[in-house]
């Protein structure tokens, strides 16, 4: 027969499943089980113990055959048992079966990198937890009782509402809550928009239970929307090979379109009828669309009834100059813009959100589903209350200050131990490209290993069927090491760099 007992946290602040079973009665069934427990690591060395009692009583048996079972395991080894602190999991410098997990004294794991620098992730020891904490007490007070339900696929009002201000303010976004849909970031939103695409027509009708719509329900069918993500998608000839993959398996042909210093050659557009573009910081580049392009391309959408998906993912970083206005601004019906916190804040929070063309919102909540996984409603509701305080533009501007002196950093070590070597693109984001002489891409990138620095080389990121010339440079993100390991990453990158 087998018992199995869950103890409560008010005794003991954890819960622990036992099974008692086997020969020689309950007394050994219990040695064993706890035995067992800490061989395989589920009971760690420090645990505490609920008390006989406690134990006796979740377990249905005597005290005493509790009493008798510690008694034993601490004559073995397995336990201690001292005055006023209970019983508990004995501190050993090896494990006590061949089947126990590695100790807190075993030796080291294989280290990795000393040192990060590829792209794509902030400081994450720069997270605001003061400031995220109020913001969350204050959200939590004051949430409606009807928050911690079933939701709405679109997000919080609340955060949407939140997203209409500051996005017109900061980044010249014209929109309105009933035309945003909250997602878990930009590759959340590529399967969105792709599924929205594929799925057109199917469950594009009311959506049951969800409740009132802040926007208006008159307008074109979402079908007419997705006709333009069914077509082929042109991409710039270098990004994210992530993204195409994801494009890829969503039945996605990518069409590259040359780059040069004035971003996406848009002239280039074919027969597409949508074309995904990083016009604030061309990623990895790094240059701006040129205004000319940024109007050639809505030129473009509407005279073949397309639509430009806006890739927004460090448009607040801009170290020159005030950030360029979103493309969106310019034709809100022809734009898709994509946001997210993955680089202002964390990608540990897992929120973004799409700038939808009426036609596209039914089809997108349609894919998005009754039941999808969505973004968690408490951090939703954090972060409007991180926006409307205040909080998220002071961070923004303390980390663009830290950027840019990162940035400031990087080219002054270059300049000082690598004159030969060039940084590209404009002063924004949080990486730079670092051109390399022709042929040294590869010999760097091994170099790097060797001075346990990570990083990518530029040829990484190349479409595969881009026909422009690949030039040899590093992909450096000078915004992941904490301030203290900084200096010692550029020295390390500096060492790795090929000579004149």
């Amino acid at each position: 027969m087998a018992d199995s007992w869950v103890n409560s946290a008010e005794r003991i602040g954890a819960d622990l499943h036992l099974e008692l079973s086997g020969p020689g009665g309950r007394r050994a069934a219990l040695i064993r089980a706890l035995r067992e427990a800490v061989r395989s690591g589920r009971l760690a060395p420090g645990t505490r113990l609920p008390p006989y009692r406690s134990l006796a009583a979740d377990l249905g048996v005597a005290r005493n055959t509790v009493a008798d079972a510690y008694a034993e395991l601490v004559a073995e080894g397995w336990l201690t048992a001292r005055q006023g602190s209970g019983t508990r999991v004995a501190e050993r410098a090896e494990p006590l079966g061949t089947h126990a997990r590695v100790p807190k004294e075993a030796p080291p794991r294989a280290r990795g990198p000393r040192h990060d620098l590829r792209q794509g992730t902030p400081d994450a020891s720069s997270f605001p937890r003061a400031a995220w904490l109020t913001s969350y007490r204050r959200a939590l007070q004051k949430a409606p009782n009807e928050a911690f339900g079933p939701g709405d696929p679109a997000g919080r009002i609340e955060l949407r509402e939140a997203l209409t201000e500051y996005l017109a303010r900061a980044r010249g976004v014209r929109t309105e809550p009933g035309r945003i849909v909250i997602c878990s970031g930009f590759a959340h939103a590529l399967r969105l928009l792709f599924g929205a695409a594929a799925g057109a027509g199917a469950g594009a009708g009311p959506r049951p239970g969800a409740g009132p719509r802040s926007r208006p329900e008159a307008g074109p069918r979402p079908e007419a929307g997705a006709e333009a993500l069914r077509g082929p998608l042109a991409v710039e000839s270098y990004g994210l090979a992530f993204h195409r993959e994801l494009l890829t398996a969503a039945g996605v042909r990518t069409v590259p379109l040359p780059l040069d210093e004035d971003g996406a050659q848009v002239e280039d557009l074919g027969k597409e009828r949508a074309v995904l573009l990083t016009p604030a910081h061309q990623f990895p580049t790094g240059g701006p669309l040129h205004p000319a392009r940024r109007a050639a391309v809505i030129d473009w959408a509407r005279a073949r009834g397309g639509v430009i998906l806006e890739d927004d993912y460090d448009g607040q970083f801009r170290y020159d100059r005030k950030p360029v206005g979103a493309v969106q601004g310019l034709d809100p019906e022809r734009v898709i813009h994509i946001g997210s916190v993955s680089k202002s804040l964390s990608p540990a929070l897992r929120l973004g959100w799409m700038i939808l063309p009426e036609r596209y919102v039914d089809g997108v909540l349609a894919a998005k589903g009754e039941r999808e996984a969505w973004a968690s409603v408490l951090d939703q509701l954090t972060l409007a209350d991180f926006v409307v305080s205040g909080s998220y533009d002071r961070h923004v501007r303390r980390m663009r200050q830290r950027y840019r002196s990162r940035r400031d950093r990087l080219v002054a070590a270059l300049a000082a131990h690598a004159p030969h070597v060039e940084v590209t693109g404009i002063a924004a984001g949080l990486h730079a490209v670092l051109r390399l002489p022709p042929g040294s891409e590869r010999s760097a990138v091994k170099a790097a290993i060797w001075q346990g620095l990570a990083l990518d080389g530029l040829a990484e990121f190349r479409h595969p069927e881009a026909a422009m010339a690949a030039p040899d440079g590093l992909v450096v993100g000078y915004a992941t090491p904490p301030e203290h390991a900084y200096g010692a990453a550029l020295d390390a990158l500096c060492a790795a760099l090929p000579p004149a």
